[in-house]
């Protein structure tokens, strides 16, 4: 937790303004941030200088496993997260592509499980990651990538957090993630949480040990409305001890993932925080 309070802090202290002409606002930002998590001895980073929710954000994951294209879906799982991008965005909205009420286009999972081939054909990268490593191998090419530019404009949004590559040495299975973008304020915990969990569960459908999660991010920033909140109140807070989060063990395969998996299958343990604080979200 330290991590996530020392960027922040770096952010407020080092941070440059810059205007973002998606959102309309400006934000303090930095270049380059790097956290890891050790997911082996299971330290679950959720933020306790605040309030933090995690089944969401695997709730949100999953719906990116399961390669779902719609905020329906990802609602049925749990999650509200892509209510606003597929039904909000202007630039979305006033597209030709889109397919109507909550169609989020071809972001995200859509590119994980049917990336498009030039023949019409498609490429199931998450499927040839799980295959492999079920095998024990590692050809140095175990990414995963939702980054598509040929097909931005097939989508609501740009992915943020968008490639992740695996590496496994021995019997041990570790993470390495890209994010391009990042609202560190609120997005970054709900980030962490799916880096942690990506990991921590190939790591039981393929049989491994898990190690440690890499997540790296290139522009983190703090828009300038939630500035005050974040000088004057949370970076104000004492960090508390990590949790630990606790996944059915009889979960043991991509198509588990795929067909019964729920919410339910996932808890925390040992989660203590202060208390809430809402930091206002950009569209």
């Amino acid at each position: 937790m330290q991590a996530y309070l020392d960027l922040c802090q770096r952010i407020v202290d080092n941070g440059t303004w810059i205007e973002n002409e998606r959102t309309g606002k400006r934000c303090l930002t930095v270049i380059n941030a790097d956290l890891q998590y050790n997911v082996g001895a299971n330290e679950f980073p959720m933020i306790t200088t605040r309030k933090s929710f995690f089944k969401s954000a695997i709730a949100e994951f999953l719906g990116y496993i399961r390669g779902y294209d719609n905020a329906a879906d990802f609602r049925k799982l749990g999650t509200k997260t892509w209510d606003a991008n597929a039904n909000l965005n202007q630039t979305w909205l006033n597209s030709s592509h889109r397919k109507g009420d909550d169609d989020m286009g071809r972001v995200y999972g859509v590119q994980g499980r049917t990336w498009l081939k030039p023949d019409g054909s498609s490429i199931d990268q998450l499927k040839k990651i799980v295959d492999n490593l079920k095998k024990g191998i590692d050809d140095r090419a175990e990414i995963l990538t939702f980054y598509n530019p040929g097909e931005f404009e097939l989508g609501c949004l740009r992915p943020c957090m968008h490639t992740h590559n695996f590496s496994l040495l021995g019997d041990t299975l570790y993470l390495t993630s890209y994010q391009r973008s990042c609202d560190v304020p609120l997005g970054l915990n709900f980030n962490q949480v799916q880096v942690y969990f990506f990991l921590a569960i190939m790591a039981q459908i393929t049989g491994h040990k898990a190690g440690m999660a890499y997540h790296k991010i290139v522009n983190a920033h703090i828009y300038e409305d939630q500035l005050p909140l974040m000088k004057d109140v949370q970076l104000k807070r004492e960090p508390l001890s990590s949790p630990k989060l606790i996944i059915n063990p009889e979960i043991k395969s991509l198509e588990d993932l795929e067909t019964w998996v729920t919410m339910d299958d996932f808890n925390v343990e040992g989660y203590q925080s202060h208390e809430a604080i809402k930091y206002p979200f950009a569209v």
